[in-house]
């Protein structure tokens, strides 16, 4: 009878140790199913890292002093990162949000001669689906995955429609032209479109958005709202020349009174071949509706 009595006792212990485990790994089992696993990588002090992202960083925390890194000059999406002593001994870590919105993790080891030293996640993220992963969402943004906004530039970039015949500027030898205005989720997109004629390369300075009198020869700065694009899908750079570039630039929602309309200004650099567009209220009441399932246009 003792022997049954301990045996009982022994299960019943056992089974008030498992009963607590088994409702730990309950509560832990939502967060894990929304982990980001990190990347592993090793740094050294005698010689730098560099990591290419598919777009402009925009946050960078590091986990320790242990490491340093900073953005490579006149390149937004390239981080050199290496280690701040020749050597440490506990694991650390990093981590990068980049201006599509991904966010990445990276746990580092030091290692005195690493196999590697220049790592591309512009290749990984080919593999795989760009409207899938982790997304950070920005305030500029509103409730607009990043990742979904830069597929929208992409797909009226590639499918290149023109549906608005006309708005657009010829002088120069430089033709400028508005080729569709899309509508989603409370952002427009504005498609453009430049032809530079002449052997002359056209190299642009910036471009501006704004919203003026139609009385031009009233205006004054006062009457000028401006309207600073949230997003372009390619930088602005120079249109060689007998060829033909264009972009997507994507704003806030707005409408304009029939006093006002909306300019599009792009400036050559050290140049005089400024172009400029005008779009009235009517032609952004009757921006085209993207849908969201199959990003028809």
């Amino acid at each position: 009878m003792k022997n049954l009595f301990k045996t009982f006792w022994a299960y019943a212990l056992m089974i008030g140790s498992v009963v607590p485990c088994v409702a730990q790994d309950i509560v832990k089992s939502p967060l894990a199913l929304g982990e980001i696993a990190p990347y592993q990588m090793e740094v050294t002090y005698d010689k730098t890292s560099h990591l290419i992202f598919p777009t402009a960083i925009r946050y960078v925390d590091l986990g320790s002093d242990y490491l340093i890194a900073s953005k490579a000059e006149e390149a937004e999406n390239v981080l050199r990162i290496k280690a701040s002593v020749r050597e440490f001994e506990p694991e650390t870590n990093f981590s990068v949000i980049t201006n599509d919105g991904r966010f990445y993790n990276f746990n580092v080891c030091y290692n005195s001669c690493p196999q590697t030293l220049s790592y591309d996640l512009q290749s990984m993220q080919k593999a795989v689906d760009k409207t899938s992963g982790n997304d950070v969402l920005f305030e500029e943004l509103g409730n607009n995955s990043p990742s979904l906004a830069g597929l929208i530039l992409e797909t009226i970039y590639k499918r290149d429609k023109h549906i608005i015949k006309h708005i657009g500027a010829k002088s120069f030898g430089i033709q400028f032209t508005l080729k569709g205005i899309y509508i989603h989720n409370g952002k427009y997109y504005f498609h453009t479109e430049i032809i530079n004629y002449t052997n002359v390369p056209y190299q642009i300075d910036f471009i501006n958005f704004k919203v003026v009198d139609k009385k031009l020869a009233r205006r004054t700065v006062v009457q000028e709202r401006p309207m600073i694009p949230l997003r372009t899908y390619k930088p602005l750079d120079e249109i060689a020349g007998k060829t033909v570039e264009q972009n997507v630039f994507l704003l806030n929602q707005f409408t304009i009174s029939d006093d006002k309309v909306l300019q599009i200004e792009i400036f050559e650099k050290n140049g005089g071949r400024h172009q400029t567009l005008q779009v009235e209220n009517s032609d952004l009441i009757r921006a085209r509706l993207i849908k969201d399932m199959h990003l028809k246009i």
